[in-house]
């Protein structure tokens, strides 16, 4: 996509280049569904359209609008954004794995860590208080690994909120 952006549009400004790139490919991004021919047609209409109220972003495509060279380069780069897409699209999965992959990593490793040091004193103290308050015997935490899933067994154990009974209704 990009190699095809110096190779279109020699006549326009860099700026004027750049805005008129981004906007076609967001238009293409916007409607995949269509065929490049289709959005060609809906984005000439509309340029005409808004150059005929004198509003239209993109002032100085009033007199190239309607030039054949215009239109080819716009339709490549048209193609050249809808397989940037449609390959983007492609690749989604993997990515996703990829993602997962990483989040899984992360919270592994910072597990690790966590199992090396010792408990914060919030930690310690919230324990304490639940220990007291269920009538638990005290237990040495010797990281905050194993604060944290002692805290949570305490909880997910003594939780009754949102535990339904065998008719349904909340205990």
């Amino acid at each position: 996509m990009y190699e095809i952006k110096k190779q279109i549009y020699l006549n326009l400004t860099k700026n004027q280049k750049s805005a008129l790139c981004n906007y076609l490919r967001a238009l293409v991004k916007k409607s995949m569904d269509l065929s490049v021919e289709e959005i060609w047609e809906s984005f000439a209409a509309d340029e005409k359209y808004y150059l005929e109220l004198n509003c239209s972003r993109f002032e100085f495509l009033g007199d190239i609008i309607d030039n054949d060279e215009f239109k080819s380069d716009t339709i490549k780069y048209l193609k050249e954004c809808n397989k940037y897409y449609a390959y983007k699209e492609k690749q989604r999965p993997i990515l996703e794995a990829n993602k997962e992959y990483e989040k899984k990593k992360r919270k592994f490793l910072q597990e690790v860590k966590m199992s090396k040091e010792p408990p914060t004193k919030k930690q310690l103290y919230y324990y304490e208080r639940l220990r007291k308050k269920y009538g638990l015997e005290k237990l040495e935490l010797a990281s905050k690994l194993e604060a944290r899933n002692e805290i949570d067994r305490i909880i997910k154990e003594h939780d009754t909120r949102g535990v339904f009974n065998e008719t349904g209704e909340d205990e």
